[in-house]
């Protein structure tokens, strides 16, 4: 796969055209660091990222904040990872012929781990975690499914990676450095933040599943 063909199939990134994505793809690459070993750390960020937002659930005070934080900071790792293995198998030349199977199986796997362990978090709700992890990952099969027939690559929200990612590391975020008085909870219930955010999650992935399917429709009508 030439730049060009590569680049078109690729998410838009802002922050690939920053200094310091540049210089710390650079160093990877320079370091003999693959695309596909960079894939997989965002693989273990995840796992890692899941384990502290379910730990939540079984922990308080300043134990509990500092696992919240640590959660947000591991999901952020998992979004540079998977920025940096596009930036080293793209502009630096270490793709490989699987590449593109380490490219998409890592993410939906990560997506998979951190919705889920979301939904076990302090405030979350299991159903709403699987409901949000399938989603997440149905929104990736139409991208692909859509692809193979013709449409371009459609990385288009409202729910897209990024979003979903963002929605967990704001709720995480708050959670961590705001004091425990100022969280929502629904009733006795015990569900919090983290529910609202996984049935947004939930319900934007949907959506961007059926504005998907209309535009790669609207394009092979156009096309056809």
């Amino acid at each position: 796969m030439n730049q060009e063909s590569a680049n078109s199939d690729r998410r838009h990134v802002p922050a690939r055209e920053l200094g310091w994505s540049k210089s710390l793809a650079r160093l990877l690459a320079h370091a003999n660091i693959s695309a596909n070993a960079i894939s997989l750390a965002g693989v273990a960020a995840a796992a890692l990222a899941a384990v502290a937002l379910a730990a939540t659930r079984g922990t308080e005070g300043i134990v509990q904040h500092a696992l919240w934080i640590t959660a947000g900071l591991l999901v952020g790792t998992r979004l540079l990872c998977n920025m940096l293995d596009g930036m080293v198998a793209v502009e630096w030349g270490k793709a490989s012929p699987v590449g593109a199977l380490y490219n998409e199986i890592p993410d939906r796997v990560a997506d998979l781990l951190i919705l889920a362990g979301a939904g076990f978090s302090a405030g979350g709700h299991e159903l709403l975690g699987y409901a949000a992890a399938f989603a997440a990952v149905f929104t990736a099969y139409v991208r692909v499914a859509a692809r193979s027939v013709g449409a371009p690559s459609d990385f288009g929200g409202p729910m897209a990676k990024p979003m979903r990612m963002a929605i967990v590391i704001v709720c995480c975020a708050y959670l961590g450095f705001t004091p425990d008085a100022w969280r929502l909870q629904f009733g006795a219930s015990g569900y919090g933040l983290m529910t609202l955010a996984l049935a947004i999650i939930a319900l934007g992935s949907v959506v961007t599943c059926v504005l998907r399917v209309r535009r790669a429709a609207h394009y092979l009508h156009a096309n056809a």
